[in-house]
């Protein structure tokens, strides 16, 4: 009798301290791109359509999901915004953002299109684009996206 209460515990500390993966974002860019690391702010600053080019003055393409509830949840935390005022921006600045249906097609879009940032779920990545880091962090290290 007294086993199961432990049993019970010792499940629910491996549930509460296991790190959820679902909906883990990498940032990634167009291998052509020299940027490395990125901060958080600034990439707020980058989906904000506050900053619309690069260092070296190429204009920054934002490539996003058309409904990806892992990326708007990320989006909407980096950027302290409600859903609502997220998609109510992205809508407003549509002529800046490339909308797609799938992590392929982001990683397609931003291959093909100097410039280009976007976001993907991080089993999605390929070597066909370049992770960014974000604070100096690689995706799923402890503080690479607000979760």
């Amino acid at each position: 009798m007294k086993r199961h209460p432990v049993i019970f515990l010792i499940s629910f500390m491996l549930a509460a301290f296991t790190p959820s993966f679902a909906h883990h974002m990498a940032v990634v860019v167009n291998k052509t791109n020299t940027v490395e690391n990125i901060t958080s702010a600034h990439l707020a600053r980058i989906i904000k359509s506050d900053t619309k080019t690069w260092a070296n003055g190429k204009e920054i393409v934002l490539v996003l999901h058309k409904d990806s509830k892992g990326e708007m949840l990320t989006l909407r935390k980096l950027n302290n915004m409600t859903e609502a005022e997220l998609k109510s921006h992205l809508e407003a600045h549509r002529d800046s953002v490339i909308l797609v249906d799938s992590d392929a097609e982001v990683l397609n879009t931003v291959d093909s299109t100097p410039g280009a940032i976007g976001l993907v779920e991080v089993r999605s990545v390929n070597g066909q684009v370049k992770v960014v880091k974000v604070d100096g962090k690689l995706p799923l290290e402890l503080g690479y996206l607000p979760d």
